[in-house]
């Protein structure tokens, strides 16, 4: 893709408008560096040099989205907790529109906190707790559904299988953007079983679309060079979800895309080093969404998904892409 196609195409993206659906959590880091073993376990100890945090999740996307306008919402569900007012002042500071997050004391901010010594993640510990949405909190969500969704261009669902997005939510969305033709974008989580209908464009990585149909992640790793093996689940996706685009995100092979009654595409990675994977499956699907609406086609928007994804696996933490490093990208390309 050119420059100029490129600049054409995302010209019109300070005026899209988003809601991004699905569960808010908070990145933790804590930055050290390791001179020692412990005398009390085979393990390094790691001295603090620093600490930041980022949005995760669903705040993540929206993160991302907000690079390129400022007309991004967050709808998702977090405790009273000073984690979740952490997440909220990260948002709130860059612009993001928090008034869809809702608050329940019963909830626990899911709260993912790596320790990184030398570039290197030396072990990641997770804070959440397993619950259900309460009825009274998807009820609030629906309502803000069917307020929120005439008014933007597309819905991102960004589901980790925390618990957020449950059938009904799915539902609603699905029906609500038919009815308003919204684009409606989704990056799964194949250990929650929502039957998806209506979607544009869905975003598994390898290892997701492998156990969405039931098979090991043994198998996904078998297919790293079988393209007809990949092609395969590829189209079984499509069906099963009923999408009208597939983008199989392959780590360092790129990304395929799958669209109804044409080849798959390949395109091959464009990260030139990788130093943290965190938030890079958020950034493909804000980008992908963000091309989509502006009027790529589906193979630009795949391109364009995938040059940001490259950048972003470029930097340490959860990171974003900027506008400016995504056009300086395709300018050098």
């Amino acid at each position: 893709m050119t420059s100029q196609r490129y600049h054409a195409i995302f010209d019109s993206a300070a005026k899209r408008r988003f809601l991004v659906v699905g569960d808010v959590m908070l990145d933790e880091f804590v930055w050290g560096k390791v001179s020692r073993i412990s005398p009390e376990a085979p393990v390094p100890v790691v001295q603090v040099t620093g600490e930041s945090w980022y949005p995760g999740g669903a705040a993540n996307v929206a993160r991302n989205l907000r690079e390129f306008t400022e007309n991004v919402t967050v709808m998702g569900l977090i405790g009273h907790d000073e984690h979740a007012d952490r997440v909220l002042r990260l948002l709130t500071t860059i612009g993001v529109d928090v008034s869809c997050v809702e608050r329940d004391p019963a909830w626990q901010t899911v709260v993912k906190t790596r320790i990184i010594a030398r570039q290197q993640q030396i072990v990641r510990v997770d804070r959440e707790k397993a619950a259900a949405v309460s009825a009274d909190v998807e009820e609030r969500f629906i309502t803000t559904l069917r307020r929120t969704v005439p008014d933007v261009d597309a819905v991102i669902i960004a589901d980790y299988g925390k618990g957020v997005v449950r059938q009904r939510l799915a539902d609603e969305i699905a029906d609500l953007g038919r009815k308003h033709g919204k684009l409606l974008a989704v990056d799964p989580n194949p250990n929650n079983p929502i039957e998806w209908r209506h979607v544009t464009a869905i975003k598994p990585n390898r290892v997701e679309a492998f156990t969405a149909l039931g098979l090991t992640p043994d198998r996904a790793a078998a297919s790293e060079h079988d393209d007809a093996a990949l092609h395969e689940i590829g189209e079984a996706l499509l069906d099963k979800w009923r999408a009208e685009l597939l983008l199989l995100t392959l780590g360092e092979e790129g990304m395929l895309l799958f669209e109804r009654g044409k080849r798959p595409y390949h395109t091959p990675t464009k990260a030139r080093e990788i130093f943290d994977v965190s938030g890079a499956g958020d950034t493909a699907i804000a980008i992908l969404a963000l091309a989509l609406t502006c009027g790529a086609s589906p193979t630009e928007a795949a391109e364009i998904a995938n040059v940001a994804s490259g950048i972003v696996v470029g930097k340490l933490g959860t990171a974003a892409v900027t506008a400016a490093e995504l056009a300086e990208s395709f300018h050098v390309h």
